[in-house]
């Protein structure tokens, strides 16, 4: 018996099964989107932890590393880190008290219907990409450690990954998140453990690690100036801290205090377990010097150096990472287009319709990711395209909707589009080192700069007092 196989697909079905359990008590669009916001600290904790611990921390990070040494880090572990750090402290409690399910239902509150739509139709692609990309992984990962094809494969996983998502919603995730991020630090802590003591031990092993691999800096991002490297960093921290994504798992939390200890606490033990391919990706080289393909790494060394029992849990734990993003990310992705887009259309549909209409959002999203897993070279590379289309946009936004009175829905709009247009020209007109950070400081600039130009609409649209009495305090 192919026990890689038989051990897979036994663990696919059983979030199936949870989907099915799960489905029967979705009623309404807040229990299929954001779980009847009643997430508790457990379930809130390790799902953020497992939606955002995807196949670019695993894989791609062991990768980055084993070609670039520690300068590969300012995505993961610390970037992503970062960005859930600065959720808890700044953003989770202010964020749970608007009672929101989408951040665009904050601009539609703060702007304009029309602002909610645009934020909307930015944020979709972002979700999808980042959905291929973990497809892509597992497809990478099964195909690599099984006889099953690629294609047959990522069919396969994919669709039970849709199916029970687009049963059970949001709480089908956390329940599942629940036992995949335990099966991901269960799995990745064995793995390190075997190969340390594979080599002789700690010693032995940190002393096989090449000393180039330890800087900061490398030949490609040493003739960078500040402002270059400090975009490296920025990618993953501006362009996610807003991701439809963590922000459903903050505001699906039961309370206030939930929303922040849960994101504090997942930001540490994702920092925690993110260090472990970083260890994998320093000592690649002495396992498998001149990799061609660098992303192959950690299934090899598992594959090579590992007793079969750890190998299990490995590929267990690898599954484990990239469905725990796939379903919240196609999820995000429904909310987004269903919540913000067809809802406002059809005003009349009734709570059984509006679940019908986000699991279709749900399926067709997935399609969509199906479709485009195979497009980019890198799971890296995807991650970071979708972090940065308009997650910079919509933070500077947010913070102005969250703590500006000044302005109105025309501000917005300008401020969006601006930006919006300023991120591709520099993404793919211009070279320049720093498209993330010019984004940002254009979206500020180009709101507060038009604030004359539309200062009878400012004044109309003026949130009234009580609306956002209370925001600059985050206790």
């Amino acid at each position: 018996m192919n026990w890689e196989i038989f051990g897979i697909g036994l663990y696919v079905l059983s979030m199936l099964f949870i989907g099915v359990w799960v489905s029967k008590r979705i009623k309404t669009q807040d229990d299929y989107f954001l779980a009847g916001r009643s997430l508790g600290p457990g379930l809130a904790t390790f799902s953020i932890f497992a939606t955002w611990f995807g196949a670019e921390t695993c894989v791609g990070t062991a990768g980055a590393v084993y070609d670039h040494g520690l300068s590969a880090l300012h995505a993961d572990p610390l970037g992503y880190t970062i960005c859930l750090m600065l959720m808890a402290f700044i953003f989770s409690r202010i964020l749970w008290r608007k009672k929101i399910t989408t951040i665009p239902d904050l601009f539609r509150n703060r702007f304009s219907p029309t602002t909610e739509k645009l934020a909307a139709i930015l944020l979709i692609p972002g979700s999808i990409i980042w959905a291929a990309a973990q497809i892509r992984a597992l497809g990478q990962i099964i195909h690599s450690n099984t006889e099953i094809g690629a294609t047959l494969a990522v069919t396969v996983a994919a669709g039970v990954v849709i199916c029970y998502t687009m049963l059970g919603g949001l709480l089908a995730d956390a329940y599942n998140d629940f036992i995949q991020g335990i099966a991901v630090i269960v799995g990745l802590i064995c793995m390190l453990v075997a190969i340390v003591m594979d080599m002789g031990g700690v010693q032995s092993a940190l002393s096989v690690i090449p000393m180039d691999k330890l800087t900061f800096i490398n030949d490609e991002n040493r003739s960078l100036s500040f402002l270059g490297h400090l975009e490296l960093w920025m990618v993953p921290i501006l362009g996610s801290l807003m991701a439809q994504e963590l922000v459903s798992r903050v505001v699906a939390s039961r309370s206030e205090k939930v929303a922040f200890h849960s994101t504090l606490r997942a930001s540490g033990i994702y920092l925690f377990v993110g260090i472990i391919p970083v260890f994998i990706g320093l000592f690649g080289p002495h396992y498998f010097p001149g990799l061609k393909d660098s992303e192959t790494l950690m299934p090899l060394i598992a594959k090579t150096h590992l007793h079969y029992s750890f190998y299990i849990i490995f590929i267990g734990a690898l599954v484990s990472a990239i469905l725990s993003t796939v379903d919240t990310t196609l999820l995000s992705s429904s909310a987004l287009a269903s919540h913000n887009l067809v809802y406002p259309i059809f005003p009349n549909l009734n709570s059984k319709q509006q679940v019908l209409v986000a699991r279709s959002g749900t399926l067709i999203s997935g399609i969509i990711a199906y479709g485009i897993a195979f497009s980019s070279d890198s799971i890296t590379d995807l991650v970071e395209t979708a972090s940065a289309m308009g997650g910079p946009s919509i933070l500077v936004m947010t913070m102005i909707a969250l703590w500006s009175k000044r302005g109105g829905s025309k501000n917005a709009l300008f401020a969006i589009v601006t930006s919006l247009v300023s991120w591709l020209l520099t993404q793919y007109v211009f070279e320049i080192e720093f498209p993330i950070i010019l984004t940002v400081v254009v979206c500020a600039a180009s709101y507060f700069i038009s604030l004359p130009f539309f200062k009878n609409q400012e004044e109309a649209e003026m949130l009234p007092d009580t609306v956002v009495s209370g925001t600059n305090k985050l206790g």
